[in-house]
């Protein structure tokens, strides 16, 4: 998707028809990485402020996809949120993370094995909700909302894999809501 359709974008769009300002949001993960790649982003190229307004963590479909173990991504995934937790200047509450999206149900899996990608989506969102739970930071389920698109296309990018644009908006308004609670 574009730019502006990104869930972040989105966000910050819906945030300033409240009078809240923002500066660009800053992207430090990449399309494919898993939470190595991401450990490994942050460590070798630190974002560019030591603390941020609001920091979100949506992180794992591809531990999934590759194969990698859930007790690796747990530990990972825990390293990965307190380094989250420290961006957002220790505060939880400007943390949020958000579940991992089921691309089983998209044109991309097609021939695959959907309910084995279910199931496995759902583990590794058992061990990221149970990690940010006890953690004190926010939880958003968008895996729910992405598993609509078996039957609605319209939440999948043209790439047949990805959310669209639709999908993210979604994912935005629920940022939004959190957000302007604890700012």
């Amino acid at each position: 998707v574009t730019a502006a359709e990104r869930f972040s974008a989105q966000t910050i769009n819906i945030l300033s028809k409240d009078s809240l300002s923002f500066n660009a949001p800053e992207y430090i993960a990449q399309t494919g990485w898993t939470t190595r790649n991401l450990i490994s982003a942050v460590n070798s190229s630190p974002p560019s402020k030591t603390t941020y307004d609001f920091v979100t963590l949506l992180i794992g479909v591809n531990n999934q996809y590759q194969g990698r173990n859930q007790s690796e991504y747990a530990a990972e995934f825990t390293e990965l949120l307190n380094t989250a937790i420290q961006y957002a200047g220790n505060r939880t509450k400007r943390v949020a993370v958000l579940s991992i999206p089921d691309w089983g149900v998209t044109p991309f899996a097609a021939g695959r094995d959907r309910a084995l990608i279910a199931l496995q989506i759902d583990s590794f969102n058992v061990i990221n909700k149970q990690i940010a739970l006890a953690k004190g930071v926010h939880y958003i389920d968008i895996t729910a909302s992405t598993r609509m698109a078996a039957t609605d296309l319209s939440l999948v990018a043209v790439d047949g894999l990805h959310p669209s644009g639709k999908e993210y908006e979604k994912w935005a308004m629920l940022l939004a809501g959190i957000m302007k609670f604890v700012l």
